[in-house]
């Protein structure tokens, strides 16, 4: 696989969105109203424009930047310089790479249970709140943000269709008002079928009553190149890479479409992997959407599956 080819999938999860202006301070005090109706999984920028300033309302920015040195290399860094450059308003800034992940050489490892608690506590979220997640660039960032939640026992939680992009498409204002809320009571109620191990996964091989997803890129899948120790995919994965979830423009394809790109069955046990459980997560999300009742995010993924021998890969035979 030509570098150049892996540079142009890495510029599709890249947004440069510079915008100049000052950082202020704004506080934002949260008043945990309970809303009368759960929020839909999905909102459009025309619900979050009307429902921008709700008193309990948290709107969190979960982007993650993604760097490439248009060698076919790349790198991950936190989307904290972007967001302090132009966020939507009333928007906090989540961290997916710094105390949403547990400290480690690896990215995006899944934290403690207590961990969690907090980072998501002063982030403003309460048990009484409303959430809407957003990325300024692919949605799997927001996607990640939304499983984590769920698995936390937090359902009142939606991803904003489009992100940052649809919101700038419609001419809405930015702003580079640094928002900070007040910690809040945010109740565990864990759900850990919601994420899959090694062992399972390797259980779940030519298990008939478990689907296996793989949502990279198609080449990867196949094994065209690989990012990873090994290349390929795991043993009786499907292929659906996140690209085949959304619309050129950046907005979820609508449910039918994507219904007909499935193979599996909504009863069975369900497990999405990825490289490292953020692309998957998105995968899981639309599952759920979908009405998929069991599925599980492989948070360690093809970088933990990979790098274990014992762990069979397989390679598409292309003619």
């Amino acid at each position: 696989m030509k570098p150049s080819y892996l540079f142009k999938i890495l510029l599709l999860l890249t947004s440069l969105v510079f915008v100049s202006a000052c950082n202020k301070n704004h506080n934002i005090k949260n008043h945990n109203i309970k809303s009368d109706n759960l929020i839909e999984p999905l909102v459009s920028v025309q619900w979050l424009k009307t429902h921008l300033n709700d008193r309990d309302l948290v709107l969190l920015d979960a982007s993650v930047t993604i760097n490439s040195d248009g060698k076919g290399g790349f790198s991950q860094i936190s989307g904290q310089k972007q967001y302090n450059l132009g966020h939507i308003p009333n928007a906090g800034f989540a961290d997916l790479m710094g105390n949403l992940s547990a400290e480690s050489e690896v990215d995006f490892i899944m934290p403690s249970a207590e961990q969690f608690q907090k980072a998501i506590s002063e982030l403003g979220v309460g048990d009484k709140s409303r959430v809407v997640l957003y990325s300024s660039n692919s949605n799997v960032w927001a996607a990640r943000l939304w499983w984590m939640l769920r698995w936390a026992g937090f359902d009142n939680v939606a991803i904003l269709d489009g992100g940052l992009k649809a919101w700038k498409n419609q001419g809405y204002e930015l702003s580079t008002d640094k928002v900070i809320r007040s910690p809040q009571k945010f109740s565990l109620s864990l759900r850990p079928e919601l994420i899959a191990d090694r062992d399972e996964v390797f259980a779940s091989i030519n298990n008939n009553q478990i689907d296996l997803y793989d949502a990279m890129p198609a080449p990867h899948y196949q094994g065209l190149f690989s990012m990873y120790s090994r290349p390929g995919h795991i043993p009786t994965a499907r292929s659906l890479p996140t690209s085949e979830l959304v619309e050129d423009t950046g907005l979820f394809r609508a449910l039918d479409e994507v219904d007909l790109l499935l193979d599996g069955k909504q009863q069975n046990r369900t497990i999405t992997y990825c490289g490292g459980g953020v692309a998957a997560s998105s995968l899981a999300y639309t599952l759920f959407r979908l009405g998929y009742k069991d599925v599980a995010v492989y948070m360690g993924s093809l970088q933990e599956w990979s790098a274990n021998l014992e762990n069979p890969m397989t390679i598409d035979d292309i003619k």
